[in-house]
């Protein structure tokens, strides 16, 4: 009896031990599995090494590419570092008191002219497929315009007539509960989620750089040039970036903010944004004009709509 009673102590100190642990790793999971937010954002954070999740397939193929550059300057490091050993163990003046007088040796000036050779070939291959991937897409479902501004972004959807809008940082006196300082600004771009979108960027004062590290996209925004890129954002939720290139007293001021949505969502938004740039038309507007659209802007919109909804 007494060694039923150890016997039934154990059991039940493992039981409370496996429920422990259990419920640990229910709470550690618990943010990944949407337990802690309801809106995936991704954004710097303290003490963060590498980077920013990937949220799109360039910024996917950009993660590989650099995997294989790790692990082969690694390797070269590695050999270059055993030579170094081997020499300064095998040829020091105790080791070696008679030197060599060797001067020429035909095989390792061929070895070390062929080997990084062929190692350059071996990163250059895969370097330019990305650089072409990167560079831009085939079949755009969209098209966002972006224009840099001394220190805000404006942001043009030309398949969707009068969407446009400015946006800019939100001050941190203005800042309400949840948002980022010098990250959230007023006006979100929004875009649907599992779209080939073609990003045109131009600047009107200085250069400035449109760059948002989860998707993988750094673009210049230089007056005087039309620069393009694309992003096809794999997940719903917000995502930041920031202006990149020193473009100004103000260059720390100019967050970028996309927000990915449904494409069922997207639409809708598209429609709100157009039904207040109908309300808040200037005044002295004829009725007609401010009120309905002309044939060529209904085409366009209903174009946009049926490409991203076809996606």
């Amino acid at each position: 009896m007494g060694f039923q009673r150890v016997s039934g102590g154990a059991a039940a100190g493992s039981r409370i031990i496996g429920i422990g642990v259990l419920a640990a790793l229910v709470l550690i999971a618990a943010p990944p599995l949407g337990l802690a937010a309801s809106t995936h954002v991704v954004q710097p954070h303290d003490w963060q090494l590498g980077f920013q999740e990937a949220a799109t397939p360039v910024k996917d193929r950009i993660e590989g590419l650099h995997d294989i550059l790790l692990v082969i300057i690694t390797c070269i490091s590695l050999f270059v570092m055993g030579l170094l050993v081997y020499v300064m163990v095998r040829f020091n003046a105790r080791a070696n008191p008679v030197p060599s007088r060797t001067s020429h040796n035909t095989w390792i000036e061929i070895c070390w002219t062929i080997i990084p050779v062929l190692i350059l070939i071996g990163i250059a291959i895969p370097s330019f497929k990305l650089m072409y991937y990167m560079d831009r897409t085939q079949d755009a479902g969209m098209t966002v315009k972006v224009t840099g501004h001394q220190w805000y972004w404006s942001y043009e959807y030309p398949d969707f007539a009068d969407v446009a809008f400015d946006s800019n940082l939100i001050p941190e006196k203005e800042l309400k509960e949840g948002q980022k300082r010098l990250l959230d600004v007023d006006n979100h771009l929004v875009v649907p989620v599992g779209t080939n979108i073609r990003v045109l960027i131009v600047g009107v004062d200085v250069m400035h750089s449109w760059f948002m590290p989860s998707f993988g996209v750094q673009m210049y925004a230089t007056p005087g040039r039309t620069n393009e890129s694309w992003f096809n954002v794999e997940r719903e939720g917000l995502y930041y970036g920031q202006c990149n290139q020193i473009c100004g007293v103000n260059h720390a001021f100019m967050p970028i903010v996309v927000e990915a949505v449904s494409k069922d969502d997207f639409k809708k938004w598209i429609e709100d944004k157009k039904k207040t740039a109908r309300n808040d038309s200037a005044p002295g507007v004829s009725q007609v004009s401010v009120s309905q659209e002309s044939a060529s802007q209904k085409t366009a919109s209903a174009a946009g709509i049926a490409a991203v909804a076809a996606q």
